[in-house]
Parts: C-alpha cells; sequence; structure tokens
C-alpha cells in the first residue's frame, strides 16, 4: 500500500491514500487509534516503512533518516567497585552527605539510619549476624575517618517486618499427606472409610 501510495503523482489523492493507510494501521490497536501520541507514532513507522522517501503532507514533523538512525548516548554508569559491595553506591553518597549536615542532632539521626541500613545490607547479603562494631568500623573505613566517634550510636537496632510461619508454609503444612495441621490424619480417616 506504501508502494502504491509512492506512485501517485496527485498530491492530494497521494494524502487521501496515505491517511487510509494511517486508518488501517491504527485499526490493528483500535484502543490507541484516537491517542496523540499513537498518531505521531504510526506516522513515524509509515515514513519508515516507505524509506523516508514519501511526500505528503503530515500532521507532525517529518522523522528524517539521521534522526532515526542516530544512536543514543551511552550511559553514565560508575565505575569504581566500593571496597564493600553489599552495601552499594547510594549508600557511599550517602555518607557523603553527613559532613554536609549542619545540626548536630540530625547528624546523629543520619549516621544511625545509615548504620542501621549498613546493618540490614550486611545481613541480607551475608547471610548471618553481624556486630555492631564491624559496621561502625566499616562506616568509619567508608568515611575516611571523617565522622567524628561521639556521634557514632552505642548500639543500634533494626527492626524486621518478616512473619516467622509465612502464609505459603502454612498452606502447604495443611494440604500434606504426612501430618502437619491435620492434613494427613484426614486423608487416612477418608481412605480407611471408603475401603469398608
Amino acid at each position: 500500500m506504501v508502494d502504491y501510495a509512492k506512485t501517485i503523482e496527485n498530491r492530494e489523492k497521494r494524502n487521501e491514500v496515505v491517511k487510509s493507510i494511517i486508518g488501517v494501521m491504527g485499526n490493528l490497536c483500535p484502543h490507541l487509534r484516537d491517542v496523540p501520541e499513537f498518531q505521531h507514532k504510526l506516522w513515524d513507522q509509515l515514513f519508515i516503512i516507505a524509506d523516508f522517501d514519501l511526500d505528503v503532507d503530515t500532521p507532525y514533523e517529518k522523522i528524517s533518516r539521521e534522526a532515526f538512525e542516530k544512536r543514543p548516548d551511552p550511559l553514565d554508569y560508575p565505575q569504581c567497585c566500593p571496597k564493600y559491595r553489599f552495601y552499594g553506591n547510594n549508600l557511599l553518597k550517602m555518607i557523603d552527605k553527613i559532613n554536609t549536615l549542619k545540626e548536630e542532632e540530625s547528624k546523629k539521626q543520619f549516621i544511625v539510619n545509615i548504620a542501621n541500613l549498613m546493618k540490614k545490607s550486611y545481613v541480607t547479603w551475608n547471610k548471618g549476624t553481624v556486630d555492631d562494631n564491624v559496621i561502625l568500623d566499616h562506616l568509619k573505613e567508608l568515611s575516611n575517618n571523617g565522622i567524628d566517634d561521639s556521634l557514632l550510636p552505642k548500639e543500634l537496632e533494626i527492626y524486621y517486618n518478616q512473619k516467622e510461619d509465612s502464609y505459603n508454609s502454612r498452606q502447604a503444612k495443611n494440604n500434606s499427606k504426612k501430618g502437619g495441621l491435620n492434613g494427613g490424619k484426614k486423608y487416612k480417616k477418608y481412605k480407611s472409610q471408603t475401603s469398608q
């Protein structure tokens, strides 16, 4: 259809044919047909199909081959690898922000929050318990000893919001044939009654 539209010499007729082609393309996704952004996308796709060689009146700016083939700018990924990778780069940025705070009390609270976050990350990735002194030593080391010892907390508290017995494990116990919470007894009782 697009090749046929390119062969039409009369501009008005060519515009009508192209609008009908856009209508057919829009019928493929009827729920998006009247959305302005989708219409713009359809016109861009039409010019791509026509190899950017279609001379018609368009309600949007005509896409050029150079704009279509231009590669996006590469993303800047962090090039540094932190010593303790399980803390992440965002935590290093948070530690750098400590010195920008002016109030002593807000600094202390910020340090406590960072230390608790560090402890959570450590426990999550290392699957064990950790002494508070290890976390505080890591905090000092990552801040290049820029944190005064009087600002460091004496102990850390982590508040986990985990349920010990999750819904799925309870459900599995109830449905098992070998015990659990009456799962097997019901099965055995029913089986013995039907065999008599």
